[in-house]
């Protein structure tokens, strides 16, 4: 695939968008995940190819992502047609049974909430305490050779097709870990919605193309986060700046790349800080003063509703410490056509931070290093 791919006009870029969101809608999650983080890089390098002036540079496929990053509500209309084969092989196919098991985790009924009610009233206070119990976390410098570790609980609803009928489906609240090296190289996943190998799967970079894409705002090393910016107007200038045409608006999209920095990445305290402090200048942020994380704790949530899509995206906070649990995603308005299946109230996507550490090895849990 060449640069030039991305110089296609407003109703290409639609058609793809479209194609990619009918052939993704049945893929399990975890592998819907992978492969639109493949996409996601992918978009990126054309992307900064395209800046640069750069025509004919080839872009590979980004085998093996980092992290669980932005939906994107856009995709090359090239990558959304090969993608194409690839998710209708994704399909849930069962003949009937008493369960069905893709990906290693098997599927349950739909995950649903009642839906909180919102309101702008205190979100700056709540945010600034967020920032203040941010910056007072001891966060340890992490070394060469040592690695990240960020353990979680994650379910997803999803819509399943058994022969030619849908319905919307989850999958079992699972336990996911993920192992990174500070410069992004070296890593390691076990997720059984992903790979259905208990032993995981390899992060590390070069991938099988040979290829070690960059770092960037999307997919973060730990030393990629350390040179960030901490001025929260400049950083969130940043966040709208490299975001510039994805997801369903520019703010939304500024929401989510915040909130996918709080889970699956290790930002230094003072960035971590600054993120609150920059999400408080993105308008139509919220505050849920009831929401559960993915193991059923309660908190208070930040969150914002994409008016496209009709979902809510919740950042779950402890009431009292202000500590960051996780996240979820709830339906909140009416859909229609194919996506009316998922009914306000939907929890389409949860997790649970369990623990984030430091530790010196790969594949090592925190209660093995003494």
């Amino acid at each position: 695939m060449n640069a030039n791919t991305s110089r296609q006009s407003a109703a290409e870029w639609e058609e793809g968008a479209q194609l990619f969101d009918r052939t993704t809608r049945d893929l399990p999650p975890g592998r819907h995940q992978f492969h639109k983080e493949r996409m996601m890089a992918q978009i990126h390098e054309a992307q900064q190819a395209e800046q640069t002036g750069v025509r004919e540079k080839t872009v590979a496929p980004a085998e093996t992502p980092r992290f669980r990053l932005p939906r994107p509500a856009i995709a090359l209309p090239a990558l959304a047609a090969a993608l194409a084969g690839v998710v209708v092989a994704g399909v849930v196919t069962s003949g009937g049974g008493t369960g069905v098991e893709d990906g290693g985790v098997a599927t349950g009924p739909a995950l649903t909430t009642t839906v909180g009610a919102a309101t702008t009233k205190g979100v700056p206070q709540l945010l600034d305490r967020i920032a203040l119990a941010a910056a007072e976390v001891d966060h340890p410098t992490v070394k060469p050779g040592q690695y990240i570790y960020i353990e979680s609980k994650t379910a997803t609803t999803f819509v399943k097709t058994v022969d030619d009928k849908s319905t919307l489906a989850s999958h079992t609240l699972h336990r996911r870990q993920v192992w990174e090296s500070p410069d992004g190289t070296k890593g390691w996943l076990i997720d059984p919605a992903v790979n259905d190998s208990p032993e995981g799967e390899t992060l590390s970079l070069p991938d099988e193309q040979g290829n070690t894409p960059r770092a960037y705002l999307n997919s973060p090393s730990y030393d990629y986060l350390t040179k960030l910016t901490t001025n929260p107007d400049a950083l969130l200038a940043k966040i709208y700046k490299e975001t510039k045409g994805a997801g369903n608006s520019p703010d939304q999209q500024a929401f989510t790349t915040i909130g996918d920095l709080l889970g699956e990445t290790y930002p230094p305290a003072k960035l971590y800080s600054a993120l609150f402090k920059a999400a408080a200048k993105i308008p139509g942020v919220v505050l849920v003063d009831d929401a559960v994380d993915a193991v059923g704790r309660h908190g208070v949530a930040v969150a914002r509703l994409d008016e496209t899509s009709g979902q809510r995206e919740e950042w779950i906070f402890d009431k009292k410490t202000h500590v960051f649990l996780g996240e979820r995603s709830v339906q909140v308005n009416k859909n229609s056509g194919e996506d009316a299946l998922i009914k306000p109230g939907t929890v389409t996507f949860t997790s649970a931070i369990m623990n984030r550490a430091i530790v010196d090895g790969m594949k090592e849990a925190p209660s093995q290093t003494g």
